[in-house]
């Protein structure tokens, strides 16, 4: 059953931003999709640190390194949306055309064992920012459906969210690799939304990226929420996108902003883990 949530004038806390409701009827939403790779999960802080079982000590000192390495991984990996390549052989490739921009060409062996044990070392230090736990708990108990969509490989996913204990709290998992569609092409989240039984109006995506993630799913026709955990500026965002700098931010934003299943604006939020 829908809550009654008071349309009066009310505000929430986006990222600094201050949105009134002004008396509109606010929008329904029954589900809730979420990327996984930093915004669950602090991929970023873990593969940046395994890059140095690829680059050596010698090339830590430049500052170009992450920058190149994660376009020689867009690059690859859109090649496995597109069915070109499985997933292995592409972090393979991957590495392979990375190291080779280093000026060091190496055979297939000797790269299968550095990427090998970068994606060992990454595996080794995956972990859950403090307020996902507390957020999910709270969606779950909100009664909202929820799905984890992904342009990583599904299989990979699926594991890291069973290895942090995360994998109970989705409906589905939604991956481009699986599909061969990804964020943020609108096939991925509608998609999704076909898995969960809602309608994409009725669904909203949050993730970190603002082209892939919130603007991505706004396209689509879902509820597009930007994560924006670095708060990084974005000068050209439209105000039908809201902001949270946090996960612990959301439920507040869910409540002021949204109807939802049984939520209502007195709700307990709740408090981000240590």
């Amino acid at each position: 059953m829908t809550s009654a949530l008071v349309p009066a004038p009310s505000t929430s806390a986006t990222s600094g931003r201050v949105v009134a409701n002004n008396g509109h009827e606010p929008p329904t939403v029954d589900a809730i999709c979420l990327d996984i790779d930093d915004t669950l999960v602090d991929f970023t802080g873990s593969a940046r640190s395994a890059l140095s079982v690829v680059t050596g000590s010698v090339e830590l000192g430049r500052d170009d390194l992450w920058p190149t390495w994660q376009r020689v991984t867009e690059a690859h990996s859109a090649m496995v949306v597109s069915g070109e390549l499985d997933y292995d052989a592409m972090r393979h490739a991957r590495t392979k055309a990375f190291l080779a921009g280093l000026g060091r060409d190496l055979d297939d062996d000797a790269v299968a064992v550095i990427e090998d044990r970068r994606l060992a070392q990454v595996s080794r230090t995956w972990r859950l920012f403090p307020d996902v736990l507390p957020c999910l708990d709270w969606l779950r108990a909100a009664g909202l459906r929820l799905a984890a969509v992904t342009n990583a490989s599904g299989p990979r996913q699926r594991d890291r969210l069973a290895a942090l204990g995360l994998n109970r709290f989705f409906d589905v998992v939604v991956s481009a690799g699986e599909l061969g569609s990804a964020k943020p092409d609108p096939v991925i989240f509608h998609t999704a939304c076909a898995h969960l039984g809602v309608p994409p109006h009725r669904t909203a995506h949050i993730g970190d990226r603002l082209d892939h993630d919130a603007h991505g799913a706004h396209d689509a026709g879902l509820h597009g929420i930007w994560l924006n955990r670095t708060r990084r500026p974005a000068p050209h965002l439209p105000p039908t996108i809201p902001v949270v700098d946090t996960l612990a931010d959301l439920p507040a934003l869910l409540v002021t902003d949204y109807r939802t299943p049984t939520v209502t604006s007195t709700s307990t939020l709740p408090a981000a883990r240590a």
